[in-house]
């Protein structure tokens, strides 16, 4: 039942397209129902999958038998926890996206489209499949942000397409050579993946496939269109952004490049440690100065991030399994603080100058927004009791395994993290400097019930992860222990 994570959701497009434009404003009633039922499919599949079990396959047809495709898709742990993300950030999204007014059809019908690409990626075992599904998820961010949008959004937009599709060409040249390398039988990743090939090949086709993945992910330097992108994006978009899309890049990464590759792995292994540490320092002390309140979380993006590929270039179960965490940890938090800054304030203050929100005494005119941004602050830096000190722990434990001075750059990103999150909080919500005329003269709308319940769903989920770990720690660990990963495990090393 679990593949109907994907059906559902081209469903809802379907339904969505159909649905008489006199009607239109049930089309954001119509998302939510699906966005529902795709969330209510990963979690079923999640609570029926035994830890420990391995890949289970969820389906598999032959599709193109001539060339060796198919349409396999199947799930382990790693799999579950990113579409459980997925479901979870398409429902908040959502619900953040009530007050859509202009063009409700073709907005969450995008928004659809988006949501059954990253479901399809998570499941897909064929790797022309992935890349399909890859794809079929770049290509609505574009329209979200250009159509939707503001501030520089036609720019924004074109810039996250560009980035996205040369780190696309990349990835398809590097799985094309696998492919033809391998004997032009398959393109399954299980049996790619226990196939030896050419050390010197993989030299040269880890790093294509790699960095053509981790451009999305936000690897320094490939990063700049992350906070451009997530700027001009709307609210939904940008919570899509950095809580699914980034992600990913990442699995990816882990999950093409670095499971095919272990050799050209084990080459580059330091240098790519070396720029996600770079961007953790980084992307935190360009935060540290923003004068916009969305530029701090951008770039706040680009730093945690970097902590997820640092994680898996420790080649450590605690690294590795710590970096699957901090996807979900930050897609999560990052969800959170994108909606709190785009819906709750941008929105109602329409300005995101931090020196201008300092005298409007925010904690006062919208107190649940301030209350939902100190939590999400506090998430973000990692304090105990969230997912973020989870994940981040296991992957500040897994880098001092394999190269302390990395451990101890990252952990001053931590700091710095933490400075620039007091910071924005302070101006943002609490300054005590009005500026004339003072926009607080002019009464805010209230948060609405949407706004609040999406909220509380985020906030809940930080907390429950960050008190119980192991809901999802004991379906992430046993995955790095199936047979056909243990040459990743190994780092190419005999």
């Amino acid at each position: 039942m679990i593949a109907w994570t994907i059906y559902i959701s081209f469903i809802g497009v379907l339904v969505l397209m159909l649905l008489p434009r006199r009607f239109s404003g049930a089309a954001r009633v119509i998302a939510l129902l699906t966005a529902l039922v795709g969330f209510a499919f990963a979690l079923e599949g999640a609570m029926h999958y035994r830890p420990g079990s391995g890949l289970q396959t969820v389906t598999t047809k032959d599709w193109i038998p001539s060339l060796g495709i198919r349409f396999d898709l199947a799930v382990d742990g790693i799999s579950l926890t990113l579409l459980l993300l997925t479901g979870i950030a398409a429902v908040v999204g959502i619900l953040f996206s009530w007050n859509i007014k202009n063009r409700e059809k073709e907005f969450f019908a995008f928004y659809l489209v988006l949501i059954g690409g990253v479901y399809g990626v998570f499941l897909s075992f064929d790797l022309f499949l992935l890349f399909v599904f890859y794809e079929i998820a770049i290509i609505p961010k574009y329209f979200l942000i250009s159509i939707w949008g503001s501030t520089n959004k036609e720019y924004g937009a074109m810039k996250l397409a560009l980035y996205s599709f040369v780190g696309s060409a990349m990835v398809l040249l590097g799985m094309v050579a696998a492919y033809i390398v391998a004997g032009a039988h398959t393109f399954n990743l299980v049996e790619l993946a226990q196939y030896q090939f050419p050390v010197s090949f993989q030299k040269w086709a880890f790093p294509l496939v790699f960095v053509g993945f981790a451009i999305l992910a936000g690897l320094w330097p490939f990063h700049t269109w992350a906070p451009t992108g997530h700027v001009a994006a709307p609210t939904a978009a940008s919570m899509l952004l950095a809580g699914v899309v980034m992600k990913l890049g990442a699995y990816g990464a882990l999950r093409v490049a670095m499971t095919l590759f272990p050799a050209g792995l084990a080459a580059w292994q330091h240098l790519i440690a070396l720029l996600a540490v770079i961007g953790i320092v980084y992307g935190a002390t360009v935060a540290l100065v923003q004068r916009d309140f969305k530029f701090v979380i951008g770039y706040s993006s680009v730093s945690h991030m970097g902590f997820v590929l640092l994680g898996l270039m420790t080649l450590t179960q605690v690294g590795m399994s710590g970096a699957v965490l901090q996807m979900f940890s930050h897609g999560i938090i990052a969800g959170l603080l994108f909606a709190v800054v785009g819906r709750m304030v941008y929105d109602r203050t329409h300005t995101r100058e931090l020196a201008v929100l300092q005298g409007m005494n925010l904690h006062r005119l919208l107190p649940y927004a301030a209350f939902t941004f100190v939590v999400a602050g506090m998430a973000s830096m990692g304090l105990p009791g969230f997912s973020g000190f989870v994940a981040e722990l296991q992957v500040l434990i897994g880098a001092w395994h394999s190269f302390p001075a990395y451990a101890l750059l990252a952990g001053l990103g931590i700091v710095i993290g933490v400075a620039y999150t007091l910071r924005v909080i302070q101006k943002a919500f609490f300054g005590d400097h009005p500026v004339s005329p003072s926009p607080s003269a002019h009464p805010l709308e209230a948060i609405s019930i949407p706004e609040r319940l999406g909220a509380a769903i985020l906030m809940a989920t930080t907390v429950l992860i960050g008190l119980y770990p192991r809901l999802l720690l004991d379906l992430i660990i046993p995955s790095f222990n199936a047979p056909w990963m243990q040459a990743l495990v190994k780092g190419g090393r005999a």
